[in-house]
């Protein structure tokens, strides 16, 4: 009898641990190839960065994860041959692109040279920017919506902004009009997720810009339901916990401008139809609007900053739908305080921070970060976008955004809230 049950015990056993392994080497993405090399924990020393590697323990998980972690982990030795040969692929091209995409014409990219400001301390730079991110979020006086829940309580849509590497151990929160399509083209490189007539790419600015925001470039967290079913959020929780996970900000009312200027100041059919329309007739009184967005461009029916600001005021806006992801907050996009981010970038120091990351991840070998754009938004525009905008208009404003501010440390706008 107890031979029998001892039996069935293990063909059980057997079965659950065939299962996983099943739903593991399913991900065609790469989770086979399981590269920790270049992740990190906090707190760490000046100057070390703490890696993992194949014989380390790792610290205690519940039991489901520490069994999917320890057999995820069993490809590291086997590998590491294939990221050796992967690197010698990936380096980088130095031809420049030639840029077919309307906004990046308009906008052109800087060639030039930017040295990194030797004043710019950035290990000091990153424990202040996550110092004040904890602090805020643990703080009490600060409230806005969704700030209180847990990871667990996230639904499943609201993860489709962390792209995640498993070749190098890296999610990255992507945040629009924060210089994410190049992001973006930087983790299609490491990741090996898109190739050119059967070679991954080499060069970040090789891949067309409508490949870059194709969903289906990229494998986000909301993807995980698909492919590993109840285990999806134990996995995603293994990952947060072993990769090194980063994301960019920028300062919540700039982004805004850029924001409008793209998609309202260029001709754009897609926010033409769902969002221009719309705003033209309920705030400018327009009946009878052109279908296409050249005819109305053509007809000088445009789209004005306080059209867009009276927009994201009204409060019909999000009872219809929540906020296109070019203007929704950054805290809704990336859940800073329900996930621990290793790594906290900013447009205002793009080019130094980029630098800075690619080293922490220990792929600047490999590529350089993309230029920035040479008519990038700036912080200094702010006065002449909002000098026609009510008092009452900006104060309601800073509310909605208040949150992003706050906990990405820009200092509030007072000259825009006062007489």
């Amino acid at each position: 009898m107890t031979k029998a049950r001892l039996l069935r015990l293990s063909v059980v056993l057997v079965s659950i641990f065939m299962i996983l392994l099943i739903i593991v080497y399913w991900d065609n993405v790469g989770t086979a190839h399981f590269y920790l090399h270049t992740s990190f924990s906090r707190p760490h020393s000046p100057g070390a960065i703490p890696g993992i590697t194949a014989g380390e323990d790792w610290e205690a998980l519940p039991d489901v994860d520490e069994f999917l972690a320890k057999l995820l982990s069993s490809n590291l030795k086997q590998n590491n041959s294939i990221s050796r040969k992967t690197e010698q692929l990936l380096i980088q091209g130095s031809s420049k692109p030639v840029v077919s995409n309307l906004e990046e014409n308009v906008r052109g990219y800087d060639w030039s040279t930017h040295n990194a400001r030797n004043s710019l301390d950035q290990e000091k730079l990153q424990i202040e920017r996550q110092r004040t991110l904890r602090e805020f979020c643990a703080n009490s006086s600060l409230s806005f919506p969704t700030k209180g829940r847990s990871f667990d309580d996230i639904p499943n849509y609201e993860l489709n902004h962390l792209i995640v590497d498993d070749r190098h151990g890296i999610i990255y929160c992507y945040v629009p009009k924060v210089a994410c399509t190049n992001w973006k083209r930087v983790m299609i490189v490491l990741s090996e997720s898109l190739l050119d007539q059967g070679v991954p790419y080499r060069n970040p600015l090789d891949i067309p810009r409508e490949h870059v925001h194709n969903t289906s470039t990229h494998l986000t967290f909301n993807k995980f339901w698909r492919r590993y079913g109840k285990f999806s959020r134990h996995l995603m929780k293994i990952k947060l916990k072993k990769y090194t996970k980063f994301l960019f900000v920028r300062d919540p009312f700039v982004r805004l401008i850029s924001a409008f200027r793209s998609k309202f100041e260029l001709e754009n059919e897609e926010f033409y139809r769902r969002f221009a329309i719309p705003m033209l007739k309920l705030y400018s009184n327009h009946t009878n609007l052109p279908t296409s967005v050249s005819e109305a461009f053509g007809a000088g029916l445009k789209v004005s900053f306080s059209d867009f600001i009276q927009y994201l005021l009204d409060p019909r806006t999000e009872k219809m739908a929540p906020f296109n992801e070019h203007w929704r907050q950054v805290y809704r996009l990336c859940h800073p305080c329900q996930i621990d981010y290793d790594f906290i970038g900013k447009l205002e120091t793009l080019d130094e921070d980029a630098a800075y990351l690619l080293q922490l991840l220990k792929v600047d070998r490999l590529l350089r970060f993309p230029p920035s754009y040479r008519n990038r938004t700036a912080s200094s525009w702010e006065d002449d976008w909002f000098a026609k905008i009510p008092l009452a208009w900006r104060q309601q404003l800073y509310k909605l955004y208040e949150a992003d501010f706050v906990l990405f440390g820009y200092p509030k706008p007072e000259n825009l809230l006062k007489d």
